[in-house]
């Protein structure tokens, strides 16, 4: 099945660009790790699930492009021209001349009703092409105007026109420190009206990646290219093909209802982590090994402390004793409660790995069936550089500190009124605001309870 991936705002393009880079220079690799029969199947369901061919026979990306200026979606077509491996259709961009200047408002209630019917149009055609649509990957930023506002309106858009589909956005969460003054009055709009109308939102924190780049990439000045590449690795090594267990031998037809079906039982718990490892510069690779066993301890460890790479994990952390009757609001502090769990195996001898450990009851929420809320895919096939590699993709309390952040930040400039004006003068009450903060307490709320 075949995904229509939707890059929304500067951030969204970008992101998106380095997404089709990296499964296009995945599809190249030749890995010898597995049969070439293997590798020929992965082949050609990543390219009916990313790519769409032309008679020229350079693949194009299902894709559509949107923004409100034109620099970066220019920037980002020649790009993908020039490296001669992949392309984006020529006819599956929007934008126009002046951008929505960090205003989400300006997004939500100007650009998105203006353009509703042009962009809509380009997505129709966009999934009239896939021979079994899969459903859509949004790619926004949540802090911006044009990313996150239009981006916002485009997904309820969606949600309205295809209403069986599944709709999963890929949300960058703003660095703490701040890019924009109003970035937590965005984030909040963002969060709410997209928690109405997508499956599930699968976050990327700016901050956790930034540390990546410097601690384990060792990349001296970090660029947002630098950080884009590690979040398209990770995206990479969730949606590129797998199999999945007790699915014969193809490999998996639909990776959003899959991971649906994996890790979102519940419509309150809609916010997914992803983790991956190892991630290291291409220079150190030539020096080091690794176990499976040795992986699988860490990252279990990595979802236990919540830590977001494989450096720095808190050790100390461990689940509940099973059979302590401690109440939830007890639990040690730095434990993080899971609800869902999806672990991602690519590469050397991924068939005989032990992942018993995620299978302990403790690590989750006690009313789901740890059997339902812990799920495995394989694939023999490695992902770029690494001949093994792993990822997590996690429902749980990774987010509540982030978000409870953001939440009161937001709510204090609301107390005090400060540039609220800057979204009346777009039609964004204060009731909508109100609304808002509602829905995301409540979030918070389910969150930390588990």
């Amino acid at each position: 099945m075949s995904i229509v991936t939707v890059q929304l705002g500067q951030c969204g393009n970008q992101i998106g660009h380095e997404v089709f880079s990296a499964v296009s220079s995945d599809i190249r690799g030749t890995h010898g790790l597995c049969s070439k029969k293997e590798n020929e199947s992965y082949c050609d369901s990543c390219k009916e699930r990313f790519f769409c061919e032309e008679e020229s026979g350079v693949p194009v990306a299902r894709a559509v492009l949107v923004d409100m200026e034109p620099k970066v979606i220019s920037h980002t077509l020649s790009m993908a021209a020039r490296s001669g491996h992949w392309k984006y259709s020529s006819h599956s961009h929007f934008c126009q001349k002046q951008g929505s200047g960090n205003n989400w408002a300006n997004g939500y209630s100007v650009h998105g009703p203006r353009h509703k019917e042009a962009i809509m149009n380009l997505v129709q055609k966009e999934a009239e092409k896939c021979d079994r649509l899969g459903g859509f990957f949004t790619i926004m930023s949540m802090a911006g105007g044009t990313g996150s506002g239009l981006g916002a309106f485009v997904t309820q858009c969606l949600r309205d026109a295809f209403p069986t589909s599944f709709i999963v956005n890929h949300v960058i969460w703003p660095y703490g420190t701040g890019e924009v003054i109003v970035q937590n009055y965005n984030s909040v709009l963002t969060l709410a009206h997209l928690y109405q109308s997508s499956d599930a939102l699968l976050v990327h924190e700016n901050d956790a990646i930034h540390k990546i780049c410097a601690q384990l990439m060792n990349i001296k000045q970090i660029s947002f290219r630098d950080v884009n590449q590690v979040i398209a690795h990770q995206l990479g090594s969730v949606f590129q093909p797998t199999h999945i267990a007790g699915e014969g031998s193809g490999y998996s037809r639909n990776p959003l209802g899959d991971l649906m079906e994996t890790l979102v039982p519940h419509p309150e718990f809609k916010l997914l982590g992803l983790r991956n490892i190892p991630q290291m510069a291409e220079n150190s690779l030539a020096y080091s090994t690794f176990s499976w066993p040795g992986l699988i301890k860490h990252l279990r460890q990595m979802l236990i402390a919540n830590a977001k790479m494989e450096e720095g994990i808190d050790w100390q952390v461990r689940p509940p004793q099973p059979g302590s009757s401690i109440p939830s609001t007890n639990k040690p502090l730095l434990f993080n409660t899971s609800i869902a769990n999806l672990v991602i195996l690519r590469g050397k001898d991924v068939h005989g790995v032990d992942l018993g450990s995620f299978q302990d009851p403790s690590l989750y929420t006690s009313w789901l069936n740890p059997q339902d809320a812990f799920s495995a895919w394989r694939t023999p096939r490695a992902f770029n550089k690494y001949e093994k590699s792993a990822s997590l993709v996690s429902n749980s309390q990774f987010l509540l500190k982030p978000l409870d952040s953001i939440v009161g930040k937001a709510w204090n400039m609301f107390a005090s009124k400060a540039y609220l004006h800057q979204y009346t003068k777009f039609g964004i009450q204060e009731e909508e605001f109100l609304d808002c903060f509602t829905t995301l307490e409540q979030v918070i709320s389910s969150y930390t309870n588990l």
